[in-house]
């Protein structure tokens, strides 16, 4: 059973999509699968200098930057740190990331991966996973 998103930052949460809306699709997405009670999560290959905007205040129950922590996606370990901050096991997360190789790292740690191409076909995966509406 899946208990948990983990998104990537650049390419994936920062994507406006095709609508212009107020704010990016998955960012709102975000919220709505937070608010199902599905943990959540921050993976970036950010250093460790980089700080999350402040409107995801309080929007992840971890983070992990590659600069902090010494490791990098699609390195296995830090998918399993990343479950391990949530308190979960890799299979009971949903990775989403722009970058083919950070799945292929994402599956092989034991995640669910999804290959964020268009806003629209990372909300459908999203939704048929996690049982929940995203597209609104």
């Amino acid at each position: 059973m899946l208990k948990a998103l983990v998104l990537d930052y650049g390419g994936v949460l920062t994507d406006p999509g095709e609508d212009n809306p107020p704010e990016p699709p998955l960012l709102t997405a975000l919220r709505e699968v937070k608010r199902k009670g599905f943990k959540t999560a921050l993976l970036s290959n950010a250093d460790g200098w980089w700080n999350p905007p402040a409107a995801f205040a309080g929007l992840f129950d971890a983070a992990v930057m590659s600069g902090e922590v010494g490791l990098a996606k699609p390195d296995v370990a830090i998918y399993r740190l990343v479950a391990a901050k949530l308190d979960l096991e890799p299979g009971e997360c949903v990775f989403v990331d722009d970058l083919a190789v950070n799945i292929r790292g994402a599956v092989e740690a034991g995640m669910v991966g999804v290959h964020h191409r268009t806003v629209r076909s990372t909300l459908e995966e999203l939704e048929i996973l996690l049982e929940i509406a995203l597209r609104h």
